[in-house]
């Protein structure tokens, strides 16, 4: 049984996903903290508290990381061959 990660094709084929991917949890971060900012900042309540927003733009952050890595790796596979 082959893994995701051992196809070398699917890897070297998922850039431009993953680049999108990453892209749009990296913007939904940077949405997020500005949210809990205001919300802070103004002192009311937008949906959630302003500390929810902040570890939501965390918990977004670093998913969009871990999608970048990924996108890295295969970026650097596809250009080595």
């Amino acid at each position: 049984m082959v893994r995701s990660w051992e196809d070398l094709e699917k890897v070297k084929a998922s850039v431009g996903r993953s680049g999108l991917v990453g892209g749009v949890c990296w913007f939904f971060g940077f949405v997020f903290a500005v949210l809990g900012l205001i919300g802070d900042a103004a002192n009311v309540k937008l949906g959630l508290t302003p500390c929810s927003w902040f570890l939501l733009a965390i918990v977004v952050s670093v998913l969009s990381v871990s999608v970048y890595i990924g996108w890295a790796a295969a970026w650097y596979l596809r250009s080595s061959t």
